[in-house]
């Protein structure tokens, strides 16, 4: 396994954003209905189920075409864990990145789609420099760190899609 990868994150780091994604949430549910937060709220909760989602798959086998927990892609992974949000996505790493609005990387906000490598490969940014992708062939789902020189180098940009 290359450095900075894992197969799955520790238990501490996990706590920590999840307990991010939920300060940021708040208590949405406590938001009168005709407040203007309301939509604020559906957002929170949207990107933490995006979050939640994805790590939910930590391991799952690399698939080419894949977009299913049977195996996955990098654009299928992303397919697929926005669909859970109920955000319907193409595969496709070039035709995601058509979508949202450009995000500076000094601006990610946990859901984010990160890309890399001339718009070959794609993951979901979950906050602290770290994203979960489909890797490659024989590898399977994992956390990686944007501070890779790998994913430093190959950096091409993010989008925000809720």
């Amino acid at each position: 396994m290359k450095p900075g990868h894992q197969r799955a994150p520790s238990g501490s780091w996990m706590i920590g954003v999840f307990s991010a994604m939920l300060t940021v949430a708040g208590c949405a549910s406590s938001t009168p209905k005709s407040s203007p937060d309301l939509a604020t709220a559906e957002y929170s909760s949207a990107r933490l189920l995006v979050v939640s989602t994805s790590l939910k798959y930590v391991g799952t086998p690399y698939d080419r075409g894949g977009a299913s927990p049977a195996g996955f892609d990098c654009s299928g992974f992303v397919l697929f864990v926005y669909a859970q949000a109920g955000v319907s996505l193409p595969h496709g790493v070039a035709k995601q990145y058509r979508l949202g609005s450009a995000v500076p990387r000094d601006q990610l906000e946990p859901g984010d789609v990160v890309f890399f490598d001339r718009l070959r490969h794609a993951g979901i940014y979950i906050g602290d420099a770290r994203f979960v992708h489909a890797t490659k062939p024989g590898d399977v789902v994992m956390v990686s760190s944007l501070d890779e020189e790998w994913f430093r180098r190959r950096w091409i940009g993010a989008r925000r899609l809720l």
